[in-house]
């Protein structure tokens, strides 16, 4: 008798080409970073089109590297071991490894915050429901390139850029009023690095509910994102090469009402 315990359709195959599991390719990850893209971290972690973040953190989550492990082979370049702008950016990226850190030991005392706002003004009744906008959001549908693009490549890869995360966390938050424990949990059944203490604070930060977070009033503007960080459009393209079409879709919502909206509710359910 079967136990129907594999799943019909092998879905996570297409994760083989941009992932491999263990310890030693942790390792070599890592070697790689330090001889290359650790020097323009600072920067360049900032830009979703070009390899120049670690790609530990699937790694970090399973344990098969650890954030000590990390630390001690990246200080000889935070003491000047090659030059300041590497100690530099060095020190950015380790400051993210602190922010782990912090979000494991904010869990730790406060369990509740995997589920529940840190700030209990954003009670349930603060957000609103759109069964049809939030799938709109998970199958990048919206009409917004960045975030489509962004979203595509979670559901292809398992994995999203830190900028386009903030991006589409603010827009799913904000834009759309909806909880941010929806996208929490999409995020979970999505990414490969997903870690419940920094998925839920990383999301509670995006929407204002959380530790030390985001103020109310910012707003990520995904077009101005655009401008600053894919410029060319190249991250754009790379996952979502429709978008230059004339009949690609516009956006399910105006970018600045729905921001006027999303900071009138701010002001008289939280700020009041």
């Amino acid at each position: 008798m079967s136990l129907e315990l594999l799943d019909e359709h092998n879905w996570y195959e297409k994760l083989y080409s941009h992932w491999q599991p263990g310890e030693d390719h942790a390792f070599r990850l890592l070697d790689a970073f330090m001889d290359d893209a650790i020097t323009h971290y600072d920067t360049g972690r900032d830009i979703p089109s070009i390899e120049a973040t670690s790609r530990l953190s699937p790694y970090l989550h399973f344990g098969e590297i650890t954030p000590r492990q990390i630390s001690r082979m990246i200080w000889p370049l935070l003491e000047g071991q090659r030059d300041a702008k590497t100690a530099q950016s060095a020190e950015v990226f380790l400051k993210q490894l602190v922010w782990r850190e912090f979000a494991h030991n904010v869990l730790w005392h406060f369990p509740e915050t995997a589920t529940q706002p840190m700030d209990k003004r954003y009670k349930k009744s603060f957000w609103r429901t759109s069964k049809a906008d939030y799938v709109a959001w998970t199958r990048g549908e919206t009409g917004v390139p960045i975030i489509d693009a962004g979203m595509k490549q979670l559901w292809e890869t398992g994995w999203m850029h830190n900028r386009v995360r903030m991006i589409v966390s603010s827009f799913l938050t904000k834009n759309l009023g909806i909880n941010w424990l929806q996208g929490a949990n999409w995020f979970w059944d999505t990414l490969v690095d997903a870690d419940l203490a920094n998925n839920s604070m990383g999301w509670q930060w995006v929407a204002g509910c959380g530790v030390d977070a985001a103020p109310y009033y910012r707003v990520f503007n995904p077009n101005t994102q655009t401008k600053r960080f894919d410029t060319r459009f190249k991250y754009i393209n790379t996952w979502l090469p429709e978008h230059n079409e004339l009949d690609y879709p516009q956006p399910m919502i105006d970018l600045a009402s729905s921001r006027e909206q999303a900071l009138d509710r701010y002001k008289h359910k939280i700020s009041s």
